[in-house]
């Protein structure tokens, strides 16, 4: 199963499914896709998922006079998958980013990787980075999934997200090995108020209220 944020590109028999399938309104957007082989990005599965379908989703550019966002929801068989990679490292979009983010998001970068985090982006700023279309707005935040492999990675990482968010607008997801993900923000309140708190946690299968302290066994096991 394809963890969420995933990026994925499509053999061409997985493009013609997915275009055969999209309704009229969005089959100009699926052919521009596959023209300019980009990826799509992987979501949870439908309800009605079968076991051998991936569910994806293409993000097109806000509108410029509204900026309303329209995403377009695909599924198409896992065999029409032809690669899949995570999500891109910070150092990925920094010169996609607006001149102010980016010494920023350089110098967090730097950090991460010296402390050996991983941090990698998703959302606006990342499909702008894969695409070169204007996705970001003057509202828009970055995304950035953090994945600890132990205590001392979570601990580090929390901390150095709590600085930089002073310097840049900063959210998303904090995600544990066995791929549930919460709001780094969400965990950090809540781990400023007591252990035993509950989060609201997401995966594959649907989301859920979790306890902080099993999410942290996960972690207390590496």
């Amino acid at each position: 199963m394809l963890a969420r944020h995933s990026l994925v590109w499509l053999h061409p028999e997985g493009w013609q499914e997915a275009e055969s399938a999209a309704a009229d309104e969005c089959i100009a957007a699926v052919r521009q896709w596959r023209q300019a082989d980009w990826p799509l990005i992987a979501r949870r599965p439908d309800a009605d998922a079968g076991g051998e379908e991936c569910c994806l989703g293409l993000a097109l550019p806000p509108d410029r006079e509204s900026a309303a966002r329209r995403r377009i929801g695909l599924r198409v068989a896992r065999s029409a998958v032809r690669r899949v990679e995570n999500p891109l490292p910070v150092a990925q979009v920094i010169n996609s980013a607006p001149g102010a983010w980016q010494s920023s998001l350089s110098r967090l970068a730097d950090q991460a990787a010296s402390a050996g985090l991983s941090l990698r982006v998703y959302g606006s700023l990342a499909l702008q980075a894969l695409t070169g279309q204007a996705y970001l707005t003057p509202a828009s935040d970055i995304d950035l999934l953090f994945a600890p492999e132990n205590l001392r990675q979570l601990d580090e990482g929390m901390r150095l997200l709590g600085a930089a968010s002073e310097r840049l607008p900063l959210d998303g997801e904090l995600v544990f090995p066995d791929g549930q993900a919460v709001a780094w923000k969400e965990w950090a309140n809540a781990a400023a108020a007591s252990d035993a708190m509950r989060v609201l946690a997401k995966d594959n299968r649907g989301v859920r209220l979790a306890k902080m302290a099993e999410l942290r066994a996960q972690l207390e096991a590496a």
